[in-house]
């Protein structure tokens, strides 16, 4: 399967957050306890309760970790790119991931590196507020020309302040809501996190794409 990297110049990204990365992803096989913690595990099933489709042709996941909602969105698509900035946590993704032949891990960064081919599905969770300024307007501009015509976006971000980050999940989405020319379709939020789902163009029902509004017309409603 081929997930060639769109051709842009990718800037020396060293910083103290990415070696902290790497630093976690090397000393543990699950830094986040994404097979242990109910948060996680929970954040997972949201997220995939909150995809409007039931299945994806492509599909293309930056920020991937350990490969925890990788494993899923693999049952869900034919064909699966993920990545991360750290190369332990591509190893580990790898591993995690060998024996799923339409899935690719690459060691790419966000929003310098992406696949060449437009995607039916981004699923971006708990990243887009690790990148700086010039990266997060260079990640809101690049999500649209990302998408196939009808393909979605849905972010996943925890909403409570983290030290190390530039922004709030709150105004990751916030500021997505305002600047991207994509129409909303969907999302979720309680104290803890935040999902929403864009869509560029296509139809937009749940229902509709599924033919149960035909059925229910076919066959009248129950007595």
């Amino acid at each position: 399967m081929s997930s060639s990297v769109a051709d842009r110049p990718v800037p020396t990204l060293a910083t103290p957050a990415l070696a902290h990365f790497d630093e976690l992803h090397r000393d543990s096989a699950d830094p986040w306890g994404v097979r242990t913690r109910w948060y996680e595990r929970r954040k997972t099933d949201l997220i995939m309760a909150a995809l409007p489709r039931e299945r994806y042709g492509s599909v293309f996941e930056p920020g991937c970790s350990v490969g925890g909602n990788s494993l899923r969105l693999a049952d869900r698509c034919d064909r699966l790119v993920a990545s991360d900035a750290s190369r332990s946590a591509v190893e580990r993704a790898r591993h995690a991931l060998s024996k799923h032949s339409h899935v690719r891990v690459e060691h790419w960064q966000l929003p310098w590196q992406w696949p060449a081919h437009r995607s039916d599905l981004v699923v971006v969770a708990e990243l887009a507020y690790y990148l700086d300024e010039d990266a997060f307007d260079r990640f809101l501009a690049w999500i649209p020309q990302a998408l196939e015509e009808g393909g979605q976006l849905l972010m996943c971000h925890w909403r409570a302040r983290i030290a190390d980050a530039h922004r709030s999940g709150d105004a990751v989405h916030g500021a997505a809501l305002q600047h991207l020319q994509l129409l909303r379709v969907g999302g979720w939020q309680d104290d803890d996190m935040r999902i929403d789902v864009w869509q560029r163009g296509g139809d937009v029902s749940v229902a509709a794409a599924g033919g149960a509004q035909e059925a229910i017309a076919q066959e009248g409603l129950p007595a």
